[in-house]
């Protein structure tokens, strides 16, 4: 048997009859051969890991703009606890873990620069504010990686990358993923914040201390742990730890992400998005090759919103400078 048989195998003898096997994938867009090695879950995970979206979120805001220490998260460092969170729970609950892993490493392919603000812009700038970074995840994964070609990942995959907001995904594995994104990111923002001097860990609310723990570690343990012991036929936590989690949540929109100290400079990002935006609205031909067929094939907001999500920071940043900053004129 060939090794992606032999883990296909393994998956029926090992896994759930929740979970979602490989063999049974409702498949890619554009047929391919498998592969001799790996399941298509596994090709999914291995392309997402090694395409340039995915290497762009280093340098793409978390919460923290433009952090001047190592040790803020960036959104490739909140993918990768997102992934390490999703993949034991998916383990202990026997789910596919290939395709946890590859959703959530997916998840934020298409977010834009400077976070949700830089997102939030783009809505008020797209058409009927339809622009979300989870469709535009997608849509990355479809048809602006490999030069327009994409990486014709599978169903499961792309549909688990779109609801791990606000939608429920079709398979458990998806939904893993939006439980860990949100574990995720309210402990590792707790953590920043601290270091930032936003918040103070003694204002966290006592409830919640007393039923999560009074530590990044001890919280996490105790979401995970209790999603593994409440979750079946369908991925839940107990009213007690789902009210101490939707308390905690609620508090750090209050004290951290809408603070004012948070929000000091968000207001200079917001106005390079929207000059960025309008500039390359009236200068289409100025953008890349790829973005400009965008255009033609989808609109030019598409593409112009394409083309700035895909940015980084410090991109934005600099391409901003040199539309707007004069260079030194020297004579020689």
């Amino acid at each position: 048997m060939l090794p992606r048989e032999i883990t296909q195998e393994n998956e029926k003898k090992i896994l759930s009859a929740n979970a979602c096997l490989s063999e049974n994938s409702k498949g890619r867009d554009r047929y391919e051969m498998p592969c001799d090695i790996r399941t298509d879950f596994q090709r999914d995970r291995d392309r997402i890991i090694h395409c340039n979206a995915f290497r762009r979120l280093k340098h793409k805001t978390q919460v923290f703009l433009i952090p001047k220490s190592d040790h803020y998260r960036t959104r490739l460092t909140h993918t990768l606890e997102v992934s390490q969170i999703a993949r034991t729970i998916a383990r202990a609950l026997r789910l596919n873990e290939d395709l946890t892993e590859a959703i959530a490493l997916g998840h934020d392919l298409g977010h834009t620069p400077f976070g949700h603000d830089g997102e939030r812009m783009l809505q008020k700038l797209y058409p009927e504010g339809d622009f979300r970074h989870y469709k535009q995840s997608v849509r990355v994964a479809e048809k602006i990686e490999r030069d327009g070609a994409g990486l014709n990942l599978t169903a499961e995959v792309k549909n688990g990358i779109l609801c791990h907001t606000n939608m429920t995904a079709d398979t458990l594995e998806g939904v893993v993923v939006k439980f860990a994104d949100k574990i995720a990111y309210l402990n590792h923002d707790i953590e920043d914040a601290v270091r930032g001097g936003v918040l103070d860990p003694r204002d966290i609310p006592k409830h919640v201390i007393d039923v999560l723990g009074d530590s990044k570690s001890k919280r996490i343990t105790t979401l995970v742990t209790d999603i593994i012991a409440n979750s079946g036929d369908e991925i839940r936590y107990s009213d007690e730890v789902r009210e101490a989690h939707d308390e905690l949540r609620k508090f750090m929109f209050e004290h951290v992400y809408y603070a004012a100290v948070t929000n000091r400079e968000k207001d200079k990002a917001c106005y390079m998005i929207e000059f960025l935006f309008t500039h390359y609205m009236r200068n289409k031909d100025l953008m890349p090759a790829l973005y400009i067929r965008l255009a033609d094939e989808d609109g030019l907001e598409t593409a112009v919103c394409d083309f700035i999500s895909c940015m980084t920071d410090e991109y934005a940043i600099d391409l901003f400078k040199e539309l707007c900053i004069p260079k030194q004129w020297i004579r020689i």
